[in-house]
């Protein structure tokens, strides 16, 4: 399979041929948001002060650290991703209001987040845990912060990127969920290795 990039803004047909497993990588604009900012769209309705139509998203808790000398400017130090899963009552929702393609974090996300992406054309994907220094070094600059009154972590910090990844596609377009899928497959081998197991200690009262 040839090397995916997508490029913001990212439009549906860019989406089409992605499946869940693939592994993709992301150049262009990408913006920290995590539990508060989709709280405060989704139950305060206050709108977002960052246009994400066709943009891309990180749930992630960055550590950014002022640039000496350089007033209002920041730069990534860490940025690793957080457990999506906390996003899950919102993301469709979210998905919606917003039209945010790409959706990146720790884990697999439910139904609702399922259904968003197959019905609004969008995506999650899984960026390996434990690699935040080598995310930061994907981020060419910072190029905005809103709600800083939220601190360092929930701050909406949108940063200019190139190949960022690799970005395991957990949920496509096309309502295929990589961790749901995988479920199914890790409980029938499951089943059948603690039969054979079984034979071994059944004596065991």
């Amino acid at each position: 399979m040839a090397k995916v990039v997508l490029q913001t803004p990212i439009k549906d047909a860019d989406l089409e041929n992605i499946k869940a497993g693939d592994i993709i990588y992301l150049t262009g604009y990408i913006t920290t948001c995590r539990d508060v900012a989709h709280r405060r769209l989704i139950e305060e309705k206050r709108p977002l002060p960052v246009d994400l139509k066709g943009g891309a998203i990180f749930h992630a808790g960055p550590i950014v650290r002022p640039i000496k000398g350089q007033k209002d400017k920041y730069e990534m130090v860490s940025v690793g991703p957080t457990t999506s899963m906390r996003m899950e009552k919102f993301e469709k929702e979210f998905i919606k209001q917003t039209g945010v393609k790409l959706i990146v974090g720790k884990g697999g996300m439910g139904q609702g987040t399922v259904e968003g992406c197959e019905q609004y054309k969008a995506l999650h994907c899984v960026f390996p845990a434990g690699c935040a220094v080598v995310a930061a070094a994907t981020v060419e600059k910072i190029v905005d912060a809103q709600w800083m009154d939220l601190g360092m972590p929930e701050t909406l910090w949108t940063s200019k990127v190139t190949e960022f990844g690799p970005l395991i596609v957990s949920i496509d377009t096309h309502g295929n969920n990589l961790f749901e899928q995988y479920k199914v497959e890790y409980n029938k081998i499951k089943d059948l290795e603690l039969v054979e197991i079984d034979k071994h200690v059944s004596f065991i009262k």
